[in-house]
């Protein structure tokens, strides 16, 4: 779902535009794109995508999220609980689905413990979730074997939130069951995974 005030981002275009002291003719140009164009993208008369942003946060020194109008969170991680509590919150996003696995003795040499999501599930935000995190690992990887820069793995962070930050999600807190609603959903999940007992028909 576009989440996008495309007149906002067009007016932050045009601030930056001026700050660089360029004109549209000029910025068009820079862009490859035709003066029209341009002036529609400032007035917000058509989408700006995302590759045209990075584009233009590139050429007038500025971020991509910062055209889009997307502020991450201000607030600060001081504790752990912090970290336990943006953990807890994932539970309450409709469209994501997560398991938690956790290995560790006897039955396993190692304690590890991990948050999974499977991109094949019906979680509509699954499989964005598998991709980012696959390409997280990838540029981790690379800025610990330094075959990249900090520079470049902030970009690369940068244009990531941009290109996720028109996706809107709802936040539910779980619903509280009475006790018979709850035996009913119990019952109905065990009937699910072990099949339905015989003997109480």
């Amino acid at each position: 779902m576009d989440n996008f005030d495309y007149p906002a981002i067009g007016q932050r275009i045009k601030q930056l535009r001026k700050r660089k002291g360029l004109n549209q003719t000029e910025l068009a140009q820079m862009l490859k794109k035709s003066l029209r164009t341009v002036q529609k993208y400032e007035t917000g008369e058509i989408e700006v995508s995302i590759a045209v942003v990075n584009q233009i946060a590139d050429l007038l020194d500025t971020t991509s999220t910062y055209i889009l109008g997307y502020e991450s969170s201000t607030t600060q991680i001081r504790t752990l609980a912090d970290v336990m509590d943006f953990l807890f919150k994932l539970e309450t996003v409709e469209g994501i689905d997560f398991k938690i696995d956790v290995q560790k003795p006897p039955r396993s040499k190692q304690w590890e413990c991990s948050i999974s999501f499977d991109g094949k599930s019906m979680a509509e935000f699954n499989a964005d979730m598998c991709l980012f995190l696959e390409q997280w690992e990838d540029e981790r990887s690379e800025l610990r074997a330094y075959n990249s820069t900090q520079a470049a793995y902030k970009r690369w962070k940068e244009q990531t939130l941009a290109y996720y930050a028109a996706n809107a999600v709802k936040c539910t807190e779980p619903e509280e069951l009475d006790r018979d609603e709850l035996i009913a959903r119990r019952t109905e999940l065990l009937e699910k995974k072990y099949g339905k007992n015989e003997s109480n028909e």
